[in-house]
């Protein structure tokens, strides 16, 4: 099972870029769905304007990810007026869709697992605390642990244990990895125009075709990088 981690972001751009992430999130997680892959919302961060977000964060998992991403990845291109500023000149605004580099690994290794058996304590008579049939389980490596008593059989404590333990340094490593993402700024900066991966038009975001030269579009392009750096 292949884990990767997007961020869909307007980079430093306007309200109508933001808006654009939250439009191209509802067709992203649309085309996941339809294509059967596992996902979880790692972090949102919401822009100035109600029903906008300036970046959101997507784990996905799957067998095969690399052939759905190459119709993701790179830039993304909103043809459109805009409904904050409907005199404002501009027509295009761009948002980019990249892949995190995961330095956490989010599978532990059973190795790293020690088990301990224990007296279990609580509700269940003397019976149950007759055998240390209860299993305190601990990751290593982080040092979270766990303590399963649900069942009189050890062996079956041990089994939810290193499912318990698992779910718990996963929720640690996405929470360290939600602060690395807030202060990641590199791919907010490097939104590259003029070569989109995916074109969307109008208030009704309808996919368009993409324009296989920009030639005549260079020195256009230009001047909207320099009005988005501007506002």
């Amino acid at each position: 099972m292949k884990t990767k981690i997007i961020q869909i972001t307007s980079g430093r751009g306007p309200s109508e870029c933001c808006w654009v992430v939250a439009q191209v999130l509802k067709h992203f997680l649309e085309a996941i769905k339809q294509n059967g892959i596992d996902y979880k919302i790692l972090q949102r961060e919401k822009g100035i304007e109600n029903m906008t977000l300036q970046s959101v964060t997507v784990q996905l998992k799957a067998k095969t990810l690399n052939q759905f991403l190459s119709q993701w990845i790179g830039t993304i291109q909103w043809v459109g007026v805009s409904k904050f500023r409907p005199q404002h000149k501009r027509k295009n605004w761009f948002v980019a869709l990249n892949e995190i580099e995961q330095k956490q690994h989010f599978e532990i290794n059973e190795n790293d697992i020690s088990y301990q058996a224990t007296r279990s304590s609580g509700p269940g008579g003397q019976h149950v605390n007759k055998v240390s049939s209860a299993i305190r389980a601990i990751h290593e490596p982080t040092k979270t642990q766990v303590l399963v008593m649900d069942s009189r059989s050890q062996h079956q404590n041990k089994k939810i244990a290193k499912t318990r333990l698992q779910e718990k340094v996963t929720e640690i490593q996405l929470q360290r990895l939600k602060s690395s993402i807030k202060n990641q700024w590199e791919n907010h900066l490097n939104i590259e125009r003029g070569n989109p991966i995916q074109v969307f038009k109008g208030f009704d975001f309808k996919k368009n075709t993409i324009v296989k030269t920009y030639k005549k579009q260079g020195n256009t392009l230009k001047n909207e990088l320099r009005e988005q750096l501007n506002n």
